[in-house]
């Protein structure tokens, strides 16, 4: 764990990531949510499905907002109008997840390789991914993501609950395994019919 925390300044600025011309979205963190009302998220959401819209606002995750504010396209205020700095969200989220910074590694890199990742708790599992090119309102999301770090021992028990939860929401099984370098090996697993 302590390798993954030298890394954290590394991994979370990629000055190769290309810029945009957005204006940065201003939202704030209300009891554990974020939550905007901003022009800016609502034409993000539209065009790559950043947070969930709730009336009027749009609600990021936890995965999503870090996420943004590290791409510099998200500002996150509290309830005082202090931004909140990138390092002071992670221990946030760290303090409610231990596992947290492991999860967002798989969140941050299946984002760049162009799938859209949303949150699965309602599945039981951590992340549903979209197949590249998949709209979220026309279509249903391939895969449940299980990300684990590489240390960590599962049993066949385990391998077997997470696999039911796939079958059970007709979806793949996808296990991601982040080593302490922050480096994902991913797993797939299918139902076939024989």
């Amino acid at each position: 764990m302590l390798s993954l925390y030298k890394n954290i300044s590394k991994k979370l600025y990629n000055p190769q990531y290309p810029k945009q011309n957005m204006a940065k979205i201003k939202s704030f963190l209300i009891s554990n949510q974020i939550v905007s009302n901003d022009v800016e998220a609502k034409n993000l959401f539209a065009t790559s499905r950043f947070g969930e819209k709730k009336g009027e606002k749009i609600i990021y995750s936890s995965f999503e907002s870090l996420y943004l504010t590290e791409k510099n396209k998200l500002e996150i205020f509290d309830l005082k109008d202090n931004l909140l700095e990138t390092k002071t969200l992670l221990k946030k989220f760290e303090k409610t997840d231990k596992n947290f910074y492991t999860k967002y590694l798989a969140f941050q890199d299946l984002r760049e390789k162009g799938y859209i990742v949303k949150t699965a708790l309602k599945f039981g599992a951590e992340f549903r991914v979209y197949e590249k090119g998949k709209k979220i309102t026309h279509d249903h999301s391939k895969w449940i993501c299980f990300p684990v770090p590489e240390r960590e021992k599962s049993t066949w028990q385990d391998f077997v609950a997470k696999n039911r939860v796939a079958h059970s929401t007709k979806k793949n099984l996808l296990i991601a395994i982040v080593d302490e370098e922050g480096d994902i090996s991913y797993f797939e697993v299918k139902w076939t019919r024989v």
